[in-house]
């Protein structure tokens, strides 16, 4: 067997700037990876790194020469386990490298066993969970009119980006402009311990389903602080990077946001995700701004789930890829008819 491997850089434009509480965002850089076999089957995945875990396109493309060298050196598609570990002796850092790898790998390996990757690990696609869209940070105004467009186009929960001086009018506005939908507010890390605690008092007013990182990640006691004193369920994401850290927050949160690009990748995500199951916490996934060829990965996990944060693409004006169908943030697993992750050049 032989795997040719490649990349490219893809710089996709947003449907409109995405800011929070620390960035505002135009654009998405990915690395697109194809692995091909000696048949002309190819896998692809893609990285979307992100500068706040110290990643970015430029370091993605300065390492997956020597990745890809692993890949083609094992020269199996299957032997997930010996390239996983192979990729983290040599390059430790950089999980969204190889996290690209990973997805790309999972694919091949569907393709050519022609199994959809949630068949293939023997998931139920009838138990997935809804995507949350996200409504990011704008002008109050910009903020009404994008949930009402959210809620105009099926979706039903909402993630509302919080951490300013208007965080109760915005979640008054979205509120009102979306009466029936389930709320999540995601803070980034904006709010000190007591400002969490207080704002946590007034969210709870508006139907909010849970706070998802209020406190700066470095800040483990006061996360624990504002855990103690919540009268919301807890969500860590910028706490919970690797799977090392899902002991750490498990007496300071209700749920784990996992996500591939922090952890590496499709198995390693798995690992935290029963971790999580074991120390008591419930499971979110979660995404950056991404493309469909790595989105469509995250998607067969949804069986496995309690929440989902998998909007990334959706956020895209236009996506180069198409995944796993998602409608009104609907995953619908049992409407995938490709194999491995579905993910695909958009015709």
């Amino acid at each position: 067997m032989t795997l040719d491997t490649e990349f490219e850089r893809v710089t996709l434009d947003l449907d409109d700037p995405f800011t929070i509480s620390r960035e505002t965002q135009t654009v998405a850089e990915n690395v697109v990876v194809r692995i091909t076999d000696a048949d002309g089957t190819t896998g692809i995945g893609a990285a979307a790194p992100s500068s706040h875990y110290g990643e970015t396109a430029d370091t993605v493309e300065a390492v997956l020469p020597d990745l890809l060298a692993v890949v083609e050196d094992v020269d199996d598609p299957h032997s997930l386990d010996r390239i996983e570990r192979r990729l983290r002796e040599t390059v430790r850092a950089n999980p969204a490298a190889r996290c690209a790898i990973s997805i790309a790998l999972h694919d091949l390996v569907g393709k050519r066993l022609d199994l959809p990757l949630y068949r293939y690990w023997g998931l139920d696609a009838d138990e997935t969970v809804s995507t949350s869209y996200t409504i990011g940070l704008d002008s109050i105004e910009r903020m009404r009119e994008k949930t009402a467009t959210a809620v105009d186009a099926g979706h039903s929960v909402l993630k509302v980006k919080l951490g300013t001086e208007r965080d109760r009018e915005i979640v008054d506005t979205v509120r009102t402009a979306a009466p029936d939908a389930r709320i999540r507010v995601d803070a980034n890390e904006a709010w000190t311990p007591h400002e969490a605690v207080d704002m946590i008092d007034t969210l709870a007013a508006f139907d909010v389903e849970f706070v998802e990182q209020p406190v700066p990640a470095e800040n483990s006691e006061g996360l624990e602080y504002v855990h103690e004193r919540s009268t919301l369920p807890i969500a860590a994401d910028e706490s919970c990077v690797t799977l090392a850290d899902v002991p750490r927050i498990a007496e300071r949160a209700d749920i784990a946001n996992i996500k591939l690009m922090k952890c590496g990748g499709l198995r390693e995500a798995k690992r935290m995700i029963h971790t999580a199951r074991a120390h008591g916490l419930e499971v979110m996934l979660g995404c950056m701004i991404e493309s469909n060829a790595a989105i469509a990965a995250g998607c067969h996990l949804a069986p496995l789930l309690d929440y989902a944060d998998l909007d990334g693409s959706l956020l895209l004006a236009d996506d180069p890829y198409d995944g796993v169908p998602i409608s009104g943030g609907e995953i619908d697993l049992a409407g995938t008819d490709r194999p491995g992750t579905g993910a695909r050049a958009a015709e």
